[in-house]
């Protein structure tokens, strides 16, 4: 059978964005573990008494299932996966970022069973209170590295010769890392060798980790702007007022 004439019922996904459509109903953006990213058109849920307008809400899994002919079927149903508890405030625009990045870098119908798992462990951690910059760095990171764009952070680019904790890189997107000299601005062994094993903690290591990833995703974003960083950064404009 077709892929437009599928009907396909109860698969794990995550409502990732939604828009209004029409009088009642929305255009949703799921991420799904079986069957990747796909616009899903939903009848009558934001209607008064709406059954699934409870359901439909961002950060929680859910099981879906939908019929129809086309690139966007239509949801037939929908259904909370198990109990989650909500979200740490502080970690809403966070959760927020790792949508956009997976609407912004994904491509639809493309099934990526590894990605949806580090999405769902991520909002785990979130809720239960793993540090938020270290926890962001590890998604960034396997983002990165399932989508085809993986970081080398064992060699230097070119030679192969071995990162040292003491010594300091410069990162060029399409290429790697490259020796640099010691600066504020080099990335420092150290921090990149943390980065690698998952162990990021320290105030410089977090900052060389953010720098290097943000480039990364920069390079794969082809210079597009990620809403939530503006939100981000008037947030902390407005806190220094």
């Amino acid at each position: 059978m077709s892929r437009s004439q599928r009907r396909i019922e109860l698969t794990p996904g995550y409502l990732l964005h939604h828009r209004p459509w029409r009088d009642s109903s929305r255009i949703l953006e799921v991420l799904t573990r079986e069957h990747g990213r796909l616009t899903l058109f939903a009848r009558g849920v934001r209607a008064p008494r709406a059954r699934l307008a409870p359901v439909l809400q961002p950060f929680q899994l859910l099981l879906l299932s939908w019929s129809g002919r086309g690139e966007s079927p239509w949801l037939t149903t929908a259904e909370c996966a198990q109990p989650a508890s909500p979200l740490p405030p502080g970690c809403l625009l966070a959760a927020f970022y790792l949508n956009e990045l997976l609407l912004r870098l994904t491509t639809r119908h493309d099934a990526l069973p590894e990605l949806f798992d580090h999405y769902h462990d991520t909002l785990a951690r979130l809720r239960g209170g793993a540090p938020l910059e270290p926890t962001l760095r590890r998604f960034e990171k396997r983002l990165l590295s399932v989508l085809g764009y993986g970081l080398e952070l064992a060699a230097e680019a070119h030679t192969g010769v071995p990162l040292e904790p003491d010594r300091y890189y410069d990162f060029r997107p399409g290429q790697g890392l490259v020796p640099a000299r010691a600066s504020a601005r080099a990335l420092a062994g150290r921090s990149l060798i943390a980065l690698a094993a998952d162990n990021l903690s320290e105030r410089r290591e977090l900052e060389d980790a953010r720098r290097l990833l943000q480039a990364a995703l920069a390079a794969c974003l082809e210079g597009g702007a990620l809403h939530t960083r503006a939100v981000a950064k008037s947030m902390k404009q407005r806190a220094r007022l």
